[in-house]
């Protein structure tokens, strides 16, 4: 075949195996063969549409097996699929659309009313999945209209596959480009790691517009030839239901997806035992959670990595995930990791710096930004990633936090990421997020925002005990909200943004810190940054 890209996947599965399930969805399944066939139909149609290489070809809404065809029809033409979050709003997804230029949109029913709103925005050519009075297409009728005659583009694996739009917890997101080579190198880096099958039955349940649901469970699965049961969002109860039914091996989520569910009152008795690999990323896990599944006979395997690295930079194996609990693992096989310090020196053993990345995993480079670009990379094509973390003498990688979360109590660094393990250690809470908030004495102080179970968790004053019990004072936060929920980016990453804008809630936990000169001597003993001894 010409297409060295994944457009060619469709076509060697359905040889390989023509009759195996590739997905179920809503208690339909489709075969390898009969996907082949509407991909080809579908890029038939999207050519008569003017898409062609380079061409990009937008998604817009949840789980479904449309959104899977439709990328697939993309790289069959070597054009450049773009998934949009669908939960952003009209003037977020009008961002996204006019930054990529989409030559095709497709979009689910749940978001007629955002693609209503996009006047002036919205591609020339707009198809309905389901029927809907906007857009000039129905999904299936459209699709049908195309010729099944195989199509052999010629595709490069540098050649960009997707344009994967960043959280944007910071601001506006960033176009991050990742190539048919980046998407395979990394669908091979979690080959190696993962003892991914061709009896597979994985779910996909985490928003396929976000990079760790498409690369770390569909593309493995797909090109295994195993079988994927989508579903359009998490729901715990449903969850449960599939697992037993399907018979479910492999599963991706967030921690709070995980906590959800270890919470449910049918965590306990439900039959479980086909569960293979459960694989989580896209912040840091609690070592609490982690042993919770261990616990429970689950092998609960983590990784660490982001969107611009397809997303695996290093990854913790089965085996290791009892000695190694809390690590993110060691690098993937195809890639390099280096942690480095201010001062552009490796960071040694247990010293915490910015974690890089190289391989051929590695995004070439943000769309249309080259400043962006040029910022995202030091010389020898290591990529910059913003989080900090430290190496272990064994080369285990322990993210530490983001480089822009953490924040300094009165000349201390303090790692937000830290103290929220040590909040989720408590028996009755589910998850929860710091921040740093200005203080008159100390610069910055920590502000918890922490969920409990549905049975209720201990008050304010308690938690408070409960964590200096296990952190430095300096560290234990002053102001503590009790909330019903954390807002959430569609990756599963807590949008600490608008906590920030939050106003505070009432009176601070922590009494107020005493004077440095009550206590002379303790405080001219310590030295160092803060001056100011554990006091507080």
């Amino acid at each position: 075949m010409q297409n060295a890209g994944l457009g060619g996947w469709p076509y060697r599965r359905a040889q390989m195996s023509p009759d195996r399930t590739v997905i179920v969805h809503s208690g339909r399944t489709m075969t390898y063969a009969e996907f082949a066939t509407r991909v080809t139909r579908l890029a038939d149609r999207l050519r008569a549409a003017g898409v062609s290489s380079g061409d990009r070809v937008a998604y817009l809404g949840p789980n479904h097996p449309s959104f899977v065809e439709t990328m697939f029809a993309t790289h069959v033409l070597g054009g450049t699929f773009v998934p949009v979050n669908f939960r952003l709003t009209a003037p977020e997804v009008g961002h996204v659309l006019a930054d990529s230029g989409p030559s095709v949109l497709v979009f689910g029913p749940q978001c007629a009313g955002v693609v209503r709103d996009l006047v002036g925005i919205a591609p020339g050519v707009v198809v309905a999945v389901e029927g809907s009075d906007v857009g000039q297409h129905d999904y299936e009728s459209w699709l049908a209209e195309g010729s099944a005659e195989p199509i052999d583009e010629p595709v490069d694996p540098d050649d960009v596959a997707v344009i994967l739009y960043t959280s944007g917890t910071t601001g506006r997101p960033k176009g991050a480009m990742l190539t048919h080579a980046n998407l395979i190198w990394n669908t091979f880096n979690l080959l190696v790691g993962v003892d991914v099958t061709s009896t597979e039955c994985t779910l996909v349940s985490a928003p396929l517009f976000h990079v760790a649901a498409l690369a770390q469970t569909l593309l493995p699965t797909f090109i295994k030839g195993g079988k994927m049961v989508l579903t359009a969002s998490w729901d715990v109860g449903r969850v449960y239901e599939l697992i037993e039914r399907e018979r479910i091996t492999l599963i991706f989520g967030v921690a709070t997806m995980y906590a959800d569910f270890a919470a449910s009152p049918r965590w306990y008795t439900a039959d479980l035992s086909s569960l293979r690999h459960l694989l989580c990323g896209g912040a840091a896990v609690p070592e609490s959670l982690i042993r919770t599944y261990q616990e429970r006979g689950l092998t609960f395997c983590q990784g660490y990595g982001l969107t611009e690295t397809a997303p695996g930079a290093t990854f913790l194996e089965a085996g290791e995930s009892t000695r190694k609990v809390g690590s993110a693992g060691v690098p993937v096989f195809f890639a390099d990791v280096r942690v480095m310090r201010d001062d552009e020196v490796d960071a040694g053993v247990d010293e915490p710096g910015e974690v890089l990345v190289r391989g051929p995993n590695v995004t070439p480079g943000y769309w249309n930004d080259p400043v962006s670009t040029a910022a995202a990379f030091l010389p020898g094509g290591w990529f910059r990633t913003g989080d900090i973390a430290r190496f272990d003498a064994e080369g285990h990688l322990y993210v530490v936090d983001r480089l822009k979360d953490m924040f300094i109590s009165g000349g201390e660094n303090v790692y937000p990421a830290e103290v929220e393990n040590a909040i989720v250690e408590h028996p009755a809470v589910v998850e929860a997020a710091v921040i740093g908030v200005p203080d008159p004495r100390w610069g910055e102080v920590g502000r918890a925002f922490v969920r409990c179970g549905e049975a209720g968790g201990p008050t304010r004053e308690e938690l408070r005990e409960f964590l200096l019990a296990r952190l430095a004072k300096y560290k234990v936060p002053v102001h503590i909200d009790l909330v019903e929920q954390l807002p959430r980016t569609g990756s599963g990453k807590v949008r600490k943004a608008e906590l920030r804008k939050l106003p505070m809630s009432g009176r601070p936990v922590a009494p107020p810190p005493r004077r440095l000169d009550d206590e002379p001597d303790r405080a001219l003993a310590t030295g160092g940054s803060s001056g100011r001894g554990d006091e507080r």
